[in-house]
């Protein structure tokens, strides 16, 4: 019995996941094996916001590429105290669609020492999803998740660990913040109803791809600009036993976003949950899930702890981990 339990242990890898993202450049260091949770060990963030350093033809300006490089080499020191053996590297939409992304993906992976995986809309969709329904299992059933980041949203749904539709369209809250509300961070009314607007045509092919037979049994929200928002808008189920959750109603929703849009963004950082590297964007980011909640027919979200770099551990792990038992 002895052996075998050290024969498992032994299968634990130290791995990190850098995930460089539209707003965020995130390193996550966890102890990861076949069959178990991942353990977080340690993380660090930096936040870029690539989306305010975009040209009208979207490429990225030297100060975002300065500063996403940055990023990328605080992540790193990460990777040497905490001797991991193995590193998945990601890149998102920012990268995916500037017109000069390869070259800073050159400039990255040379910081990195390993080539980068640039992620699909679709790839980031089903990572995520793979995640929500670990976390949740299989009782949860008919699956929706919702993840929006800076540049992108990401919406998936199925019955198995691989959803039966993953779609993404370019509404993350940053790029709808910086397209279709004032710059001074601060909207009436009017301004909200236009963007609503502007989002609504983003969003149409998704919800026109979306099957209108089947409803999810359970939603769930990933990404920090919805637990921002639940933080404000929602309620904390406590669940004995069980991890406490967070719930977040389109009626709570909708209640807070006029009064959030009023005040300026750095007055919303005095308001529970909301972070200083989202306070810019997290109307935006709020009107983007409050309309697709809509456009679906979803009441409420369950916020998921797990996400992008869960699910790709969790895929690596799949592809790649080996038991006592050699498969």
């Amino acid at each position: 019995m002895l052996e075998s339990m050290v024969s498992l242990h032994s299968h634990v890898t130290r791995l990190g996941v850098l995930d460089i993202g539209s707003n965020t450049v995130h390193m996550l260091i966890v102890d990861a094996a076949p069959g178990a949770r991942p353990e977080p060990e340690a993380s660090t963030k930096s936040t870029v916001r690539l989306m305010q350093y975009l040209k009208a033809d979207g490429t990225i300006k030297k100060a975002g590429v300065e500063a996403v490089v940055a990023a990328v080499e605080k992540a790193m020191g990460l990777v040497k105290e905490y001797e991991i053996t193995q590193l998945l590297v990601l890149a998102t939409s920012a990268l995916r669609e500037a017109p000069n992304g390869s070259r800073i993906l050159k400039r990255i992976e040379n910081v990195v020492g390993q080539p980068v995986t640039v992620l699909s809309g679709v790839d980031e969709a089903r990572l995520t999803f793979l995640a929500a329904r670990r976390w949740y299992g299989w009782d949860a059933g008919r699956l929706l998740v919702i993840d929006i980041g800076g540049g992108s949203l990401e919406v998936a749904m199925g019955s198995d660990e691989d959803p039966t539709v993953a779609l993404s369209v370019p509404a993350g809250a940053g790029r709808v913040t910086r397209e279709f509300l004032p710059e001074n961070g601060i909207a009436n009314d009017r301004d909200l109803e236009d963007a609503r607007r502007n989002i609504r045509k983003i969003l149409e092919p998704m919800v026109k791809a979306f099957p209108k037979s089947k409803h999810p049994m359970h939603a769930v929200g990933t990404s920090k600009t919805i637990r921002s928002l639940a933080r404000l808008a929602g309620a904390v189920v406590r669940q004995p036993g069980r991890v406490d959750t967070s719930i977040m109603t389109i009626d709570q929703l909708e209640d807070w976003l006029p009064r959030l849009a009023a005040i300026s963004p750095d007055q919303r950082t005095a308001l529970p949950g909301v972070t200083p590297e989202r306070t810019y964007q997290i109307v935006g980011g709020g009107l983007v899930i409050d309309e697709i909640m809509k456009a679906l027919d979803v009441k409420e979200v369950e916020i998921c702890p797990w996400a992008l770099r869960e699910g790709a551990i969790l895929r690596w792990l799949d592809q790649f981990g080996r038991t006592s038992l050699g498969f």
